[in-house]
């Protein structure tokens, strides 16, 4: 019995993904309402457009991907999956409410901020290599690569409509009431991992506690080249290419001068690049390396025609360029590297994707955003591009040398 048969939504077959995803598209929405309300918050609020405070949030939220790296991968790797996804998914829906109750209650400070960024960094970071490695639990290896690419089409559909949501909240209502939606829209994923048919579910091989098991992911991952060189890809790209918060939020407010509205309308036209490149992955028999290169050089592309943008519209439709090219790239790293990777091995190995994508984040934001600050968002977006096309360039690098040492890339 398989369940390898064609289809863009296939996985969608399976009972306990169906459930998975309808709990994670409602929880997806309420997450990119709070993005999206926490980065107008720090902008508009509590500074006077001060990008290099947005980048100091986004550094203590993704800092502890990196920071706890020692614990995060060997908890997805020995925990069981699905028991510590529902404390962590509870966690982060609990922070959202309190930080939302402080903010319409007009007590919340810049430093209150900081703060929650920090702990909700640091149960980011035991909840993401475990919520990417389930999906092998849901489906099985043969539809994961299916699955994964739809687990994106669902945080990025979520994106069309979340950040659109927060500027209707924050306009109407105020900031605080889109973190306090997020923290309700936790429930919804809860419920469906209670709902779980537990006996359909495809358990990945749990790894020994023993000394030394962290050093076992690094060992493991610098023994491979291709592992090698998506990681380096990945550093480029995700600490000086990923920091849509400065890029989308600067240029909407310092270059085009729009409000929360127009703000979360630039949030919902790189998610239809996004929607776009999640289903093209979707409806690929399986990942190519050759794919992340064309990923990096199209989103160093889209990242250049918007630093160029000379109007509104424009940069939105560039926007688009880099959705479908960012997520060509990066659904293509996370499935090869869950395909190629042993099974006992997958938490540690996602745990270091999570963290070198989005632990460089503490560089990457900061630098980005004092980009921003003295010399311009256009500026910042370069830096971006940049970030693209020499991941492009390491990648090519990693063909032309395994030309000369044939290995499996």
């Amino acid at each position: 019995m398989t369940t390898t048969t064609k289809g863009v939504f296939r996985s969608l077959r399976i009972f306990n993904y169906r459930v998975w995803a309808a709990g994670a598209l409602i929880s997806n929405i309420g997450t990119w309402m709070q993005r999206t309300a926490q980065d107008w918050l720090v902008l508009t609020q509590l500074t006077h457009h001060n990008a290099s405070a947005v980048g100091i949030v986004m550094a203590l939220q993704f800092g502890p991907q990196m920071l706890l790296l020692p614990w995060t991968g060997f908890a997805a790797d020995y925990f069981n999956q699905r028991k510590m996804l529902m404390f962590t998914q509870a966690t982060m829906g609990a922070l959202a409410i309190v930080l939302g109750i402080m903010t319409v209650a007009g007590v919340v400070q810049l430093w209150h901020v900081y703060v929650f960024a920090f702990l909700f960094g640091c149960v980011s970071a035991f909840d993401a290599p475990v919520r990417q490695t389930f999906v092998a639990e849901l489906v099985g290896d043969a539809d994961l690569s299916n699955a994964v690419a739809l687990n994106s089409t669902s945080f990025n559909a979520a994106r069309m409509v979340g950040p659109a949501i927060a500027g209707l909240t924050i306009a109407s209502v105020g900031t605080g009431w889109a973190f306090i939606v997020n923290g309700i829209s936790f429930i919804a994923v809860l419920t469906s991992l209670s709902l779980f048919r537990l006996d359909e579910l495809h358990p990945n091989a749990r790894a020994a506690r023993k000394k030394g098991s962290f050093l076992e992911g690094f060992s493991y991952v610098w023994a491979r080249p291709d592992l090698k060189a998506s990681m380096i890809m990945l550093f480029l790209i995700g600490t000086f290419g990923l920091n849509y918060p400065i890029f989308l939020s600067t240029m909407a407010v310092s270059v085009f001068h729009t409000d929360a509205r127009g703000y979360g309308m630039l949030s919902t036209f790189m998610a239809i690049g996004t929607i776009s490149g999640a289903l093209l992955a979707a409806g690929r028999d399986k990942p190519r390396f050759n794919l992340m290169i064309v990923g990096a050089s199209f989103f160093g592309l889209g990242g250049l025609l918007a630093a160029l943008a000379p109007t509104y519209w424009l940069f939105a439709a560039s926007l688009i360029v880099i959705g479908v090219a960012a997520l060509t790239f990066m659904n293509t790293s996370g499935s090869l590297m869950q395909l190629s990777t042993e099974p006992a091995m997958r938490g540690r190995v996602m745990a270091l994707r999570v963290g070198v994508a989005l632990g460089g984040t503490p560089i990457g934001a900061p630098i980005v955003g004092w980009v921003a600050d003295n010399f311009g968002p256009r500026w910042s977006l370069g830096v971006g591009a940049a970030a693209g096309f020499l991941a492009a360039l390491v990648g090519l690098y990693a063909i032309m040398q395994q030309k000369k040492n044939p290995q499996p890339i």
